[in-house]
């Protein structure tokens, strides 16, 4: 009887340690099947983001020129065009769009609709002198309903719009990334409002120097910490963010330094919780277990940096980003880019995150990753 069960124990060793090692062989021929940590759930067929919250627990969200809404989860939704009575708008894919403690809703985008040229010289690594693609804003004061005060807010070309927050006091500040046509790198600037989205001044220019097309101080995300400055961070080619803070509602910055935190040339999300702590979500510099990556530069960039995108990470800080809980991968993906990520908490401890590249749609709850705050 012992050797009967002995037999049996074993062959059902063999025959999981088999069906492992052929799901991790598929796995890797196929960049179609995405590796996701346990304690992460796939939301199949949901849209990317980003999301408000609407009164009635309603999800609201913006895709090309059209609104849509959902009563169920982003189960199913109702659309209808934003602006059908001119101007003509169509929205990037890369955006930022809140709502307010006035119940505004705001979005900010680069209006593909308008006058867009982009060409880049690689002999002379050096953008055409006319490109041109231009950020726009907009906001509805009846949840979405209609929208008003349709504006560019500023004429050049931008690369990228990651992040918008609402400050404690009211200020609106949205990060945005003109192209410095002269230098031939990209750069981030804050827009601030307070009014609602109404009306828009500049903040510093933030430079970080290098040249090529994917260069610079770029692909901002941005919070408001408990001593009520303002904490940026953006994506570099230092295997590395860089990190600066405002005390005049992003207005002005520091100088630029790194934040410390293992980072490939992709931008991040940073997100305050219900729960008081701060959720990054990233691509590290390097695979989990490696430490080495391709790299490039040239027309890319001065310094050769890793793009690493192929695993998207999380992390944890109780403090207020001094430090943080080890990085954990949450997806995988073979020879796919799963990058810029939206975040949305959908209620307070569960976290949706979206991707614009890899198509990543899944939730966790903080509770199983870091406990109860």
């Amino acid at each position: 009887m012992f050797n009967r069960f002995t037999f049996f124990f074993a062959a059902f060793l063999v025959i999981c340690l088999s069906s492992a090692i052929a799901i991790a062989q598929e796995t890797n021929k196929n960049p179609d099947l995405m590796w996701l940590e346990k304690r992460v759930t796939a939301m199949p067929g949901q849209m990317m983001g980003p999301f408000v919250i609407l009164p009635n627990d309603r999800l609201f969200t913006i895709k090309d020129n059209l609104a849509y809404l959902s009563d169920d989860d982003g189960t199913t939704w109702k659309s209808w065009p934003l602006l059908p009575n001119g101007p003509v708008v169509k929205v990037s894919n890369e955006r930022a769009f809140i709502r307010t403690k006035n119940d505004a809703i705001i979005l900010v985008f680069m209006n593909l609709a308008s006058e867009r040229k982009w060409k880049w010289d690689k002999k002379n690594n050096a953008p055409a002198p006319d490109s041109r693609l231009d950020v726009w804003s907009m906001r509805s004061l009846d949840e979405g309903k209609t929208w008003i005060d349709a504006q560019p807010i500023m004429k050049g070309y931008c690369g990228a719009i990651r992040d918008m927050i609402q400050t404690q006091s009211g200020e609106v500040i949205v990060t945005v990334q003109p192209l410095l046509i002269k230098e031939a790198r990209h750069a981030t600037q804050p827009y601030i409002s307070s009014d609602d989205g109404k009306t828009w001044i500049e903040g510093q220019l933030l430079d970080f120097g290098g040249r090529g097309h994917h260069d610079g101080s770029v692909e901002a995300t941005l919070t408001e910490l408990k001593n009520g400055r303002l904490w940026m961070l953006l994506r570099s080619n230092t295997d590395d963010f860089l990190s600066t803070t405002s005390a005049d509602k992003g207005l002005t910055w520091t100088k630029m330094k790194s934040a410390g935190i293992g980072a490939s040339s992709a931008p991040a999300m940073l997100k305050r919780l219900t729960s008081g702590r701060l959720l990054l979500v990233w691509n590290q510099v390097y695979p989990e277990g490696k430490s080495t990556y391709e790299r490039r530069s040239g027309n890319y960039s001065q310094r050769a940096g890793s793009w690493h995108r192929e695993e998207l990470s999380i992390a944890f800080s109780e403090d207020d980003g001094k430090s943080w809980t080890s990085p954990i991968v949450i997806a995988r993906k073979p020879k796919t880019w799963i990058s810029y990520p939206y975040v949305l908490e959908r209620r307070p401890g569960e976290i949706w995150i979206t991707t614009m590249q890899g198509g990543l749609r899944v939730k966790i709850h903080e509770q199983d990753f870091v406990g109860k705050p």
